[in-house]
Parts: C-alpha cells; sequence; structure tokens
C-alpha cells in the first residue's frame, strides 16, 4: 500500500541533516588519532605508513560508496510506497552484493595491496609499514562495506540518529582499540590496522541487532527465488554500476588536480593541499543536506507524491545554499588563521593564502552540485548522474589544458570551479524531467 508522502518542512529537514552532520564530523578525529599514535611511534617511517595505507582505504572504500548511495535511493522508495517485502529484499540484495565485493577484495589483496602501494611511492620503509597496516586493516572489507549498507538503509528509512549511533559507536572503538593494541599490546602499525578492523567488525554486529529491531514483521520466509529475481537484481547492480563509474571520475578529477599542482613544485602540492582540507570541511556540512535530500526524495517518488517532491528539493536546497554561503563568510573571515593552523611552514602557508579566494568562494559553486547529487541519487536516475559526472570530468580536463599553462595554479583551480560548477548545472537542466515523471508511485526509474 501506498503511504501518503510526509509534510516537508524546514524542522524536518534540519532534524534528518544535522545528525548525518554530526556523524561525518566524527571521521576526522579517527584519522587524527591514528596520525597522533603512528607520530609517537619509534621512527618516522611508521607516520608515512598510516598515511600512505589510509590513503589506499581511504580510496577503496570511497569507491565502493554507491553501497551506501544506492541503498538510501531504494530503501527511501520502497518506505514511501509503504513496500515492506521491497525493504526486505533491498536489503538482502544489498548486503550480498557488498559481501561478495568485499570477499573478492581479500581474495585479490596481495596484488590490490602490493600494487596500489607500488603506484602510490614513499621510501622502501614507509611502504614496508604501509604493507603492514593494510595487511591487517583489509580484513574488515566484507564488513566494512555490509556497514555502508546498514547506513544506507537507515538514511532511507530516515533513521538518522541511528546512523548517526552507528557511526560514533564504530569511531569510538576505534580509538578505544588504537590506544589498546599499540600501547597496552604493542601490536605497533598493525595494531592501528586491526584497530579499525575490529571497530568495522563491532559496527557490523551492532548494525545487525539495528536492522533486527527495525526488520518488517509479519512477512513470509524470504526466497531466493525472490530476493534474486534477475529484473530487481539487474536494477541493483545497473544502480551501483552507474554510481561507482561516476565515483572514479569524480575521484579522478581530484587525483588529476593534485598531479597538476605537484608538477608546480612541492610547496604548490602542500598549499593545495591545505586548501583541499577546506572543501573537506565543507563537504561534512552539505552532504549531510544532500544525504537528508535522497531520503525525503525517494520516499516522496515512492508515495507518487509530487508536492512533496518538490518541497524536499525547495527546503533542503534552500538550507544547503544558507549553509555554503556561511562557508563563504567563514572562509573570508578566518581562512588565514585556519591556514596558519594546518601548517607552520611559511612558504607553504603564503602559498595557501595566494590562492585562498578560490577556496572562499568555491561552496556557492560546489552545493548545487552536492545537492542535485543527493536529488538524483533519492530517485535513483543514476545514469543521468553518471553521465552528468563524465561531461564535468571532461570539462574539467579540457580547462585545465587550456587555463593551467596560461595562468598557472590560478587556472588549475579555475578548472576545477568549472568542474563542481559543470555538475550542478548539468544535473538542473535534467531537473524537471525528474520531476515530471514522478508523479505516480511504483513507476521504474530509468536507472
Amino acid at each position: 500500500m501506498v503511504i501518503e508522502g510526509a509534510r516537508v518542512g524546514h524542522r524536518r529537514v534540519i532534524g534528518l541533516a544535522v545528525p548525518i552532520i554530526l556523524a561525518n564530523l566524527t571521521q576526522p578525529i579517527v584519522s587524527a588519532v591514528d596520525t597522533g599514535v603512528a607520530g609517537h611511534l619509534a621512527d618516522p617511517s611508521y607516520l608515512g605508513g598510516v598515511a600512505l595505507g589510509g590513503l589506499l582505504f581511504n580510496f577503496l572504500f570511497w569507491g565502493f560508496g554507491f553501497l551506501r548511495m544506492g541503498t538510501t535511493g531504494l530503501i527511501a522508495q520502497a518506505h514511501g510506497a509503504g513496500e515492506a517485502e521491497g525493504l526486505r529484499s533491498t536489503l538482502l540484495r544489498a548486503l550480498s552484493v557488498a559481501g561478495v565485493i568485499g570477499t573478492a577484495v581479500l581474495l585479490l589483496q596481495e596484488p590490490l595491496i602490493e600494487g596500489a602501494l607500488a603506484l602510490l611511492g614513499g621510501s622502501p620503509a614507509v611502504r614496508s609499514n604501509a604493507s603492514v597496516y593494510c595487511h591487517a586493516r583489509i580484513w574488515s572489507a566484507p564488513l566494512a562495506l555490509a556497514n555502508y549498507v546498514v547506513l544506507g538503509y537507515l538514511l532511507g528509512l530516515q533513521r538518522v540518529r541511528l546512523g548517526l549511533l552507528l557511526q560514533v559507536v564504530i569511531n569510538l572503538v576505534n580509538i578505544v582499540a588504537v590506544f589498546v593494541l599499540v600501547f597496552a599490546a604493542h601490536a605497533g602499525l598493525g595494531g592501528i590496522g586491526w584497530a579499525a578492523a575490529l571497530a568495522d567488525g563491532f559496527g557490523f554486529m551492532l548494525g545487525m541487532v539495528i536492522v533486527a529491531r527495525l526488520w518488517p514483521r509479519g512477512l513470509a520466509r524470504p526466497e531466493l527465488a525472490v530476493l534474486f529475481e534477475a529484473r530487481a537484481l539487474r536494477k541493483l547492480l545497473f544502480i551501483n554500476l552507474n554510481l561507482f563509474l561516476r565515483t572514479i571520475c569524480l575521484l579522478g578529477t581530484f587525483a588529476w588536480f593534485a598531479h597538476e599542482g605537484a608538477r608546480q613544485g612541492d610547496v604548490i602540492l602542500a598549499g593545495n593541499a591545505i586548501l583541499l582540507n577546506f572543501q573537506t570541511f565543507m563537504a561534512y556540512a552539505l552532504d549531510g543536506f544532500a544525504n537528508a535530500t535522497e531520503a525525503l526524495v525517494g520516499a516522496a517518488i515512492g508515495a507518487g507524491d509530487r508536492r512533496g517532491l518538490r518541497a524536499a528539493i525547495r527546503v533542503s536546497t534552500l538550507w544547503a545554499g544558507v549553509t555554503a554561503a556561511a562557508f563563504v563568510l567563514f572562509y573570508v573571515c578566518a581562512g588565514s588563521g585556519l591556514i596558519d593552523l594546518l601548517t607552520s611552514l611559511p612558504a607553504v602557508a603564503a602559498a595557501a593564502q595566494r590562492y585562498l579566494p578560490w577556496a572562499a568562494v568555491s561552496p556557492l559553486i560546489c552545493v548545487w552540485g552536492f545537492q542535485f547529487d543527493g536529488v538524483f541519487i533519492g530517485a535513483t536516475r543514476t545514469r543521468e548522474l553518471m553521465l552528468a559526472m563524465f561531461f564535468s570530468c571532461t570539462l574539467f580536463g579540457a580547462s585545465a589544458a587550456v587555463l593551467e599553462p596560461r595562468f598557472g595554479n590560478d587556472g588549475l583551480w579555475c578548472a576545477l570551479l568549472v568542474f563542481m560548477a559543470a555538475r550542478g548545472l548539468s544535473l538542473a537542466a535534467l531537473l524537471p524531467r525528474l520531476v515530471a515523471a514522478s508523479g505516480h508511485p511504483g513507476v521504474p526509474s530509468p536507472s
């Protein structure tokens, strides 16, 4: 039975977004603890090993972030349509996909770790320590990916406080386990990797408890033929493939930005890295509104509630825009102080100050891409997302090729903002078609 779309107002959007923002903010705390612990070990190569290994897992797990995004959209639509069987089947299918991918990562861990570390570079000592860290942490891959699915399930159900609880518990366990394994058990760098693995394992158990409490009641025992029905499985895989390709384009753009900055010298590379932290801080907040939008848009489409869909887009975009403007004001007023906090190297600080205006204005340009990502993910219109990202990535490459030789790092930053603007504009152009197709519940997505 289709349920009536819930009224979407300012309080509802804020109530969904704030817990997600708080959950996001726990991530840099864990990274800071891992860095601080490694920094107190006997040799600087330990710190380099954690940095290199952490970079590998950031790319690996971010690349599989489609498990969270695809699950959120499908669950939100089933929730809006009141389809208890759809909720159960979608979750089990997504967990199965996560398990298959995680198992493949474990089976391929040797070539994956050694090949990636060889590409990332670093001294032999740093690569050796990074290998120790990675071989410990990688055993959590199936559970870490399953946790993405559980988080997507909770966001799709709009149970964001439970999602916050899950993220906070995982990160607290990680922090405690790091100190116990490294300083009490003297497990060294492997202890930092095992701490992350243990935290993901504990998070998976807690996630299963939460899922059990929310499990739809009164349904017949699920049949494998229904769970892995070819059309539903094909739709899930197609959604996830498009999101994966979209993410690869996004990662490739930032990797190329870093590569081109490195070609201009170590000081420019470091200055850009400082300013990219500003992008990260902004993303924590804007992602909160984008994730809230995913849940609200999916529920409205599942319920066939076009008015609710428009309200969800309008109200969440308003608050995302206000937040972006606040970041611009904050970076204009406090950006110089933030740079001084992030580096004590005069040359690097001077380079960051020189290009600060680009980072300061970026929130007002980036917000539309973030926000419309949330709309299209909630609607599971992932083909449009992938094509828009491919277009934007291509435009970045062309802009960088034209602007960087003439304007140096200013041209590179301009090309990055062209990329961000293209993300928002291309999706905005496709938005009316999405809204027009949303009038009836159960209409299959083109994705």
